[in-house]
């Protein structure tokens, strides 16, 4: 590939006419490794060594550069991103987008040490950007022993877009607290957490988790560059705070004036660009601005016209390109086959392989370590060839031609260029793509914490809102206390050691009535509930009891069936796939009924436990039967199913409405006579038509969809079926099924590879937007969904439709529409008939348009959380970023508990939050019965925690098992501790931290909180020591059966749960213990054992020695 580079033939993902709806993808583009290989020989071997690439697009930019990284490791390889917000939107860029963009812009502003290539895409290339000498002056460099003062970095940090918060875990965050600085840079990858010694210098810089907010590596120094465009150099401008809802471009303007292009700041470097660039794509994406700037004027004054100097003109544009435009690039290279889609993939890449050597083309494989070994043995069992190794790209390009060589180069696909003689042949083509984990699985599903304002139930007081954490005199001592406000007004201060009895309910102060302090109400409420939770959890034992005593076929196929099943899986399992596929396994081999939910997100590789499982049971034999909930998604499976089973000798049928009904007789004799193996299909399934002649297995997709009565219905079409439940967000009843251990349930957390975060944006309705939102996706050869609440809403919305972009093709779909016509609308957008689809909800199970990455979501007030978020899943299932716009009504104020709805869908836009989000519904809507299909009921009544508390207790009771009432035991008159405001300053923090540590029952865990608190505050002061070693003592104490220990100048006397038998007791003669009236006195003045946390410990530990030996069972 040593040749000139001459005008550009074939550009990857070149933007298209609106007539032509293919991705350039498909249209036979070149892959961004052959064009990152032909861009690193021009650095190599031409004469300029400083290069600007334009590339076509975002996705192409971004690939490019990442693969010109591993080609050439010895240059300076800088990818510069477009923002992440539409032209003169009133959304602005995110902080980590500038963040990421400024760091680049003071790289490339900076003089080149050695070869540079900047990478770019054309729409990058129009914005103007803030002048070099002012970014470079926004960046700090925090160093280890440099003297630091808090104060003026906070008001530093203030100027350059830094917003101030209570828990740093977003970049473009920082927050104080005490000797510790905890900041999230935001163009890092990791938040910073900064240590300030007594001198005042540096004494640490860590890099932290930030969702567990742990520690993780040790830095010498940290650099922290702006979060925001708009870089001041001290305070705020009066002028720009002024503006509010501008656009960013405005508020850019106001504040510089002049703004240099790319292109000046990267002085002294050529331009790459491809041929293809100069004309229609560059004119469409200069329309494109233009027409934002046009729709947002005519919502703005007129006597204030939108800037126009932001963005460069063609003619500018095409001055500054000419000016420095020294290369062109001629790529004409093709992709590699999908080995890992095909069937006997290995034998189909050793084919690839022998047949380009002998043709003279030099075949290289690049992967990791692992993969390469594992590719080279494959060659050496199917052609009796090994690979040579060679170390960089280089020496691929100069290796003879006809070589097979193997390179540790990680590319994303490969690329075949038979111009110059060279195959490169990536791991994903022949293995796919690695899964990467994004944190472990959550085994737990834990109670949400507390927070100032929170409406909370009080164990003996009932509903009340948090107000405050203050501090009072209580017993001589100044002791941390919460405020509880209840209705009229009336408070109640609880001790922080009392925390245990105090839970979220989940609603929102004005959603629900307060309870009056010291009335009966609660207390007749909380009886009712008890009496009612009680029968209930009867009810879940005699349902175990069922269920155990109910023996299931075993299900255990032979190792190597299913491993070879399992093979053809074309990713790598992330830890939570594999520990669910362990689960399943487990459970269908375990002898008895399977009853397991697996909760994942959209493309978390829910499906691919179910295919496991799927293979399990029909590789021993026995029937599956899939079912989905929309005819669409059933089709889809169907599909995925078919090529999953492909030359397995097992058969895979589909039974909806979209098979005629000759085929679906056809099925169903065929599955009456055993020959289907596996059947995907809808509610259909369940009809009296149909019937198994040995079905062993049930999976329910999108279970949330379906209802109590069809799932048992379901469930009743064989005994002792075993049954998997899947979903991205269960609903209430469900998830509390699963957190009763009525069901179990495996959680995957980890997002596939590349995927990105939906941005999730929440503003009233704006045209300007809409338009600019739907054409942008249109113009980067995507679809779009428009969502609206209710059917009557169609044809008013469409006409604003046809009004807003008459040059999009409207598709529309609702559940009023006959089921084949339906179908059709929906199969045929999914196959990309249609730019912009306009429904209701009923699309918000499994249809799956990879193309559709942009999503609106009309009066998103009317719609529940769980809805919001699937719809949200239909968008951003690949590297592309995808946004979300849930728009309300103009002009109307939202209630308190629709906003804070809402906001947690902000909230949780990160990838795996549908747990997250159904937790919440389940505070906010209750789970009630789980037999029933309202989801009111008691758990309205008294809270979703404390309801889940008071049901795991009674549960545990009624399986005659030990009580799970973790109370801890009161000590009191040997302090108290704290977490003071010099430590811990943000109130809510504190509240938060007391409700986590009077949950604590282990001393591990309280060793593990210890450790945290060090870690995120710092040293712990005596108070916060006390605390913690009392919560030790209290855990001791509870342990030994005590309810309360009384601590006082002459003595100690502690209280039991249950009366002692004094004989049993060891010590019972002992000098300095008796015990009187049930109750345990230990004589000797406090005065002469120290202090009453040393006394109570040491009295403990006698205890512990002397307590009567339990028996054994």
């Amino acid at each position: 590939m040593n040749r000139p580079i001459s005008r550009t033939e074939i550009i990857e993902e070149m933007d298209h006419p609106s007539n032509d709806r293919d991705l350039a993808r498909d249209q036979g583009a070149s892959p961004s490794a052959a064009i990152a290989a032909a861009l690193a020989d021009s650095l190599e071997s031409g004469p300029n060594k400083h290069i600007v690439h334009i590339a076509a697009s975002e996705r192409s930019a971004e690939e490019t550069a990442a693969a010109l990284r591993q080609f050439l490791p010895s240059a300076d390889v800088i990818f510069l991103p477009s923002w992440d917000c539409l032209p003169y939107d009133r959304v602005w860029p995110t902080r980590a987008n500038m963040g990421r963009r400024l760091r680049a812009l003071r790289e490339i502003a900076s003089e080149p040490k050695r070869p540079r290539i900047v990478v770019l895409s054309i729409e990058t290339t129009l914005q103007r950007v803030p002048p070099a000498p002012v970014i470079a002056g926004g960046f700090t460099i925090l160093e280890l022993g440099q003297e630091f003062d808090p104060d003026g970095f906070r008001t530093r940090a203030e100027a350059i877009g830094y917003g101030v918060d209570e828990r740093v875990d977003e970049p473009g965050e920082i927050a104080f607290r005490g000797d510790l600085m905890d900041i999230f840079p935001a163009g890092a990858d990791h938040p910073v957490r900064v240590v300030i010694g007594t001198d005042s210098c540096i004494r640490e810089l860590k890099t932290y988790d930030p969702i567990s907010q742990l520690s993780e590596q040790s830095r010498e120094s940290v650099t922290v560059g702006p979060a925001s465009e708009l870089i001041f150099a001290t305070g705020d401008h009066p002028e720009l705070a002024a503006m509010r809802a501008t656009s960013m471009e405005e508020r850019l303007v106001a504040l510089y004036g002049s703004m240099p292009s790319v292109f000046d700041v990267a002085s002294g470097a050529c331009v790459s660009i491809a041929e293809a660039l100069e004309g229609a794509p560059l004119d469409r994406f200069l329309g494109l601005i233009e027409d934002a700037r046009g729709a947002r004027q005519e919502v703005a004054a007129p006597a204030k016209p939108l800037p126009e100097q932001f963005y460069l003109s063609r003619q500018e544009w095409d001055v500054a390109v000419r000016k420095r435009h020294g290369t062109s690039l001629a790529v004409s290279a093709a992709r590699v086959p999908k080995f890992f889609q095909q069937a006997r993939s290995g034998h189909r890449f050793a084919e690839f392989a022998e047949r380009q050597t002998r043709s003279g083309v030099t075949v290289a494989f690049a992967g990791e370590a692992s993969e390469l070994q594992r590719a080279d043995r494959l060659l050496d069992r199917k052609l009796g060839r090994r690979m040579g190794e060679v170390a960089d790209w280089p020496r691929i390009r100069s290796a003879p031609r006809g070589s097979l060589l193997k390179a540790e180069i990680v590319l994303d696909e490969g690329f075949v260029d038979e111009q110059s003689g060279i195959a490169v042949v990536a791991a994903a083509d022949l293995f796919g793509h690695a899964l990467k984990a994004n944190g472990s699985a959550a085994t737990s599903m834990l109670e949400p914490e507390l927070r100032i304002g929170d409406v909370v139930v009080h164990e003996d007081h009932g509903l009340a809102t948090l107000v405050a954490v203050e501090q009072v005199e209580l017993a001589g001592q100044q002791q941390d206390v919460v405020r509880l406000e209840y209705q009229d007004g009336a408070s109640l201060l609880v001790p922080v050691d009392e925390f245990g009895r105090i839970w979220r309910y989940g609603s929102e102060p004005a959603a629900v009535p307060l309870d009056r302090l010291n009335s009966d109400g609660w207390l007749n409420r909380r009886k009712a509930a008890l009496r009612d939770i009680d029968r209930l959890a009867k009810r879940l034992r005699d349902l175990a009891n069922a269920r155990s005593s109910q023996p299931a076929a075993i299900i255990k196929p032979s190792r190597a069936d299913l491993a070879r099943f399992a093979a053809r899986f074309p990713y790598t399992e992330t830890p939570d796939q594999a520990a669910a596929i362990r689960d399943v396994l487990g459970d269908l081999s375990s002898g008895r009924t399977m009853n397991r939910l697996v909760c994942g997100d959209v493309g978390f590789g829910k499906t691919e436990v179910a295919l496991r499982a799927c293979a399990a049971a029909a590789l021993c034999g026995k029937q599956v039967a899939v079912i989905a909930p929309t005819t669409v998604l059933a089709r889809q499976h169907y599909e995925t199913f078919s090529r999953r089973f492909a030359g397995t000798g097992l058969d895979v049928a589909h039974l909806s409405r979209m098979v005629g009904a000759a085929e679906a007789r056809a099925v169903k004799e065929r599955l009456r006579s055993g020959q289907v193996a596996v059947v995907v299909g809808t509610q259909a399934l369940a009809a009296k038509s149909v019937s198994f002649a040995n079905l062993g297995l049930l999976v329910i997709d999108e279970e949330h969809r379906f209802g109590v009565k069809l799932k048992q219905a379901l469930r009743n079409m064989a005994p002792c079926l075993h049954t998997l439940s899947m979903s991205a967000t269960p609903i209430p009843r469900t998830l509390q099924s699963a957190m009763s251990g009525v069901q179990e349930a495996s959680v995957l957390n980890s997002p596939p590879a590349k995927r990105r975060p939906v941005r999730t944006i929440l503003a009233p309705f704006d045209p300007a937007s809409a338009r600019a939102a739907l054409l942008r996706e249109f113009r980067r050869g995507g679809q779009s969904f428009l969502v609206v609440p209710r059917i009557e809403d169609i044809d008013p919305v469409r006409l604003q439709l046809n009004r807003l972009v008459p040059e999009l093709a409207v598709k529309t779909a609702h559940g009023e529409m006959k089921g084949r016509q339906l179908d059709d609308i929906m199969v045929g957008f999914a196959n990309g008939d249609g730019d912009v689809l306009l429904s209701t909800d009923i699309i918000e199970s499994g249809l799956d348009v990879p193309r559709a990455n942009t999503i609106l979501i009309w009066r998103a007030d009317r719609f529940g959380l769980a809805q919001l978020h699937q719809l949200r899943g239909r968008v951003g299932r690949g590297a592309v970023q995808a946004i979300a716009l849930l728009l309300t009504e103009p002009g109307i104020e939202l209630a308190e508990g629709t906003r804070a709805r809402l906001s947690t869908m902000i909230a949780l836009d990160r990838l795996g939050s549908g747990l997250a989000i159904s937790q919440r519904d389940l505070d906010l809507r209750g789970a009630g019965d789980l037999f029933g299909e309202d989801q009111a009921g008691h758990m309205k009544l008294i809270g979703a925690g404390l309801y889940q508390h008071f049901l795991q207790r009674a549960v545990s009771l009624a399986a005659g098992g030990a009580d799970t009432d973790k109370q801890l035991a009161d000590i009191n008159g040997a302090g108290k501790g704290a977490f003071p405001e010099s430590y811990v300053n943000e109130p809510t923090v504190r509240v938060s931290l007391y409700a986590r540590l009077s949950r604590l029952a282990a001393e591990t865990d309280l060793d593990a909180f210890g450790e945290e608190l060090e870690d995120r505050f710092g040293d712990m002061p005596g108070e916060v020591a006390d605390l913690l070693e009392l919560t030790r003592l209290r855990i001791a104490a509870a342990d030994l059966g005590i309810s309360k220990v009384d601590v006082g100048p002459e003595g100690i006397a502690i209280t039991f749960r249950k009366k002692p038998v004094a004989s049993k007791w060891r010590f019972k003669n002992a000098q300095g213990f008796e015990f009187r009236n049930g109750r345990l006195i230990f004589r000797p003045p406090i005065q002469s054992r120290g202090s009453g946390i040393d006394a109570v410990r040491s009295v403990l530990g006698a205890l512990r020695a002397a307590r009567p030996a339990r028996r054994r069972p």
